[in-house]
């Protein structure tokens, strides 16, 4: 089960992932009617969509890649993806955020009054991943995709009252981006890094405002 989180080659395949019209321009959005002002609790779990894909294909055929020519490619559909890998991209999300925060003076603590509670809604690879690879030998190491992640989040309050959401998503539009790294996760770990460094600036505005 998914844990949740608290507080070279000659040949390159190359294939391009079904990404929404919105997915390259929407980024950071936020809906917050308050300041957070005192510690805060993290909390980090996967959407049940997410989690399922750990060892299974989307339930959802629009979620597959239509261009796929294997119909039961976890690498060409969007599953398979492994729970340690899941569970990892997890953990970053959790250190980054820590580390941003501390930089911004936003201290983390396991009894704060006040929560976010992140989902990460959805993450493509931008390598297969070593369960991909398991179940797929004839599929390489070196192919590539457009990867990316998406998050939701909400704040809540010392009293339980709802301060407000914040969302993120970004996924890579260029197979070729030289910037995109060789790593499994290239896209993901950007799209984590880049959220984490948004929200803790965000959050310190806001309390700056104030």
């Amino acid at each position: 089960m998914i844990r949740k989180i608290l507080s070279t080659g000659l040949v390159i395949t190359a294939i391009a992932l079904s990404v929404p019209t919105l997915a390259k321009s929407r980024g950071f959005s936020s809906e917050v009617n308050g300041t957070v002002t005192t510690p805060v609790k993290i909390e980090i779990t996967l959407s049940e969509d997410l989690a399922h894909r750990a060892e299974n294909l989307p339930d959802k055929l629009s979620d597959r890649r239509t261009s796929s020519t294997r119909s039961n490619s976890g690498f060409g559909n969007n599953g398979y993806y492994g729970e340690r890998d899941l569970n990892r991209l997890t953990e970053r999300l959790q250190r980054k955020l820590e580390t941003r925060f501390s930089k911004k003076g936003i201290s983390i603590s396991e009894n704060a009054p006040t929560t976010l509670r992140l989902v990460i809604t959805d993450a493509q690879p931008s390598r297969p991943t070593f369960e991909q690879l398991s179940r797929e030998t004839s599929l390489s190491a070196f192919s590539r995709a457009l990867g990316g992640a998406e998050f939701d989040g909400q704040i809540i309050g010392p009293n339980g009252q709802d301060i407000g959401k914040v969302s993120y998503r970004y996924f890579e539009d260029d197979l070729f981006n030289p910037s995109t790294g060789a790593g499994i996760w290239s896209d993901a770990n950007r799209a984590i890094d880049r959220f984490s460094n948004r929200l803790a600036k965000f959050l310190t505005q806001q309390a700056s405002a104030q």
